[in-house]
C-alpha cells in the first residue's frame, strides 16, 4: 500500500472557530483566496468578520456587504448533522492532504462518509457521461485495480465513466465530489450509488452550501477539487469539450499526472483523450501504467503545505497601520484590466507588501477585484 499521505496531520477546529469560518466563507466576495488572506491578515475568522464591513467600504462598495450570521452558520451545522455530515476545515486531519497544496483550495469542506479513505494517496478517473461499453469496462477495471493497490479514487458521481468507477472502487475506498450541495446530488439515477458510498468505506465532499443546486458554472468548480485531491487524474473518453478535459488541464496546472486512454479517431468520445496524448499525457492501456507512473509521488511525504490556522485564543485583529488615501490610491493606479503579480504591484508602488495586500482584499471585498490563476489580480478600467 502506497505510504504517501499515510500520516493524519493538522489541528482540529473549535465549535466556536468553525461556526466563525464558515460564517466567513459564506459572505459576500469571500471566496477561498480571499479567505486565506483573511486570515493570514487578522489572525482569526473572528477578528476579520468584524472588519468584514470596514474593508468593503474602503473598498468603495456600492452596497454594504452581506455577512453571514450565527444563526445561518449554526443551521448549516445542524442540516449537516442531521444528513450525517460535518464540516473539515483546511487545518484539520481528515482533510485530504494533496488538496491542501492547491491555490484556492476550499477553506471548509462539507463531508459525509469515512473520512479514512482521505489519508490514502488518491487517484482521479473521469470521462464521458455518455460512456461506451468497453470505456466503461477498461475505468472499472483501473478503478479496481488501483483502487486494491492502496489508492483511493476519486470522481464526479456522473452518469457513465465515473458511475463505473465509483462502483468499482466500492469496496477499497471511493471520494464522490459534488458539485451541488450535499443534500443536492446529481444526477438523481446516481441517489442510491451515493447511498452506498457514503454507508460504505467511501466518502461525498463538497464546498457548497447545504440546499445549493448545481448549476452548469458549478461542474468545473467540482472538477477542480478532483484534480485537486488526485496525485494523477486518468480520463478514459472525453469529447473535444468535455468536463473531463478541464479536470485534465487542472491536474496539469497543479503539478499532477494526467493519463489518458487511447481510443479510435473515429469515435467523437476519444478526441479528447486522443489530444490529451498529443500533448503528453502519459499513455494508459492498463493499470500497471498509473501504478508504475505514481510509485515515486506515493511513497513521498506530502510537501509542506500553507494550511490556515488560527490562534488558540482569539488575539482579535492583529496591530497594523492601514495605508493612507494617497498609498491606497497609487496601488488601485497600479491596477489595469492585465493581470498581474502581486509581488510586481509591491515592486512598482514601493510600498509594504501588508499594505498592497490590504488594499487588494479592500477591492475584493468590495467586488472590484478580478482573481486569476496563479494568483494574479486585475481590475475593470473603469475602476
Amino acid at each position: 500500500m502506497p505510504e504517501g499521505g499515510a500520516r493524519r496531520i493538522g489541528i482540529a477546529l473549535t465549535d466556536r472557530q468553525r461556526i466563525a469560518w464558515l460564517r466567513l466563507i459564506r459572505s459576500d466576495n469571500v471566496g477561498p483566496a480571499t479567505f486565506r488572506d483573511l486570515i493570514n491578515h487578522f489572525g482569526s475568522a473572528e477578528a476579520a468578520l468584524s472588519m468584514l464591513p470596514e474593508l468593503s467600504s474602503r473598498g468603495g462598495a456600492s452596497r454594504t456587504i452581506r455577512i453571514a450570521t450565527v444563526d445561518e452558520a449554526e443551521r448549516e451545522i445542524e442540516k449537516a448533522h442531521r444528513l450525517g455530515a460535518r464540516f473539515i476545515g483546511i487545518g484539520e486531519p481528515d482533510y485530504p492532504a494533496a488538496l491542501r497544496q492547491i491555490d484556492g483550495a476550499p477553506p471548509l469542506l462539507a463531508a459525509k462518509g469515512r473520512s479514512g479513505v482521505t489519508i490514502r494517496p488518491s487517484v482521479g478517473v473521469v470521462g464521458s457521461r455518455n460512456a461506451s461499453i468497453s470505456g466503461a469496462k477498461f475505468a472499472a477495471m483501473i478503478a479496481r485495480d488501483v483502487g486494491r493497490a492502496g489508492y483511493t479514487i476519486t470522481s464526479g458521481l456522473a452518469r457513465g465513466i465515473d458511475t463505473a468507477t465509483h462502483r468499482a472502487s466500492l469496496d477499497t475506498g471511493t471520494i464522490a465530489v459534488l458539485a451541488g450541495g450535499l443534500d443536492q446530488p446529481y444526477p438523481p439515477e446516481n441517489l442510491s450509488l451515493l447511498d452506498e458510498i457514503t454507508d460504505g468505506d467511501g466518502l461525498a465532499v463538497s464546498e457548497m452550501p447545504f440546499g445549493w443546486e448545481p448549476r452548469a458554472r458549478d461542474f468545473p468548480r467540482r472538477n477542480r477539487l478532483i484534480a485537486g485531491i488526485s496525485l494523477g487524474v486518468v480520463v478514459v473518453e472525453a469529447a473535444q469539450r468535455s468536463g473531463s478535459l478541464i479536470t485534465a488541464r487542472m491536474a496539469g496546472d497543479f503539478g499532477r499526472l494526467v493519463f489518458a486512454v487511447p481510443g479510435s479517431p473515429l469515435d467523437p468520445r476519444c478526441h479528447g483523450t486522443n489530444g490529451l496524448l498529443k500533448e503528453g499525457a502519459i499513455v494508459t492501456t492498463e493499470p500497471q501504467d498509473v501504478l508504475d507512473a505514481l510509485a515515486p509521488l506515493s511513497q513521498m511525504a506530502p510537501p509542506p503545505s500553507s494550511v490556515i490556522e488560527e490562534p488558540e485564543q482569539d488575539e482579535g485583529a492583529r496591530s497594523f497601520l492601514p495605508p493612507d488615501d494617497s498609498e491606497r490610491q497609487q496601488i488601485v493606479s497600479a491596477l489595469g484590466p492585465t493581470p498581474v503579480e502581486i509581488d510586481d504591484i509591491i515592486r512598482h508602488t514601493g510600498l509594504d507588501a501588508s499594505a498592497v495586500y490590504l488594499v487588494l482584499l479592500e477591492l475584493d471585498l468590495a467586488g472590484r477585484l478580478h482573481r486569476h490563476s496563479g494568483g494574479l489580480v486585475s481590475i475593470a478600467m473603469s475602476d
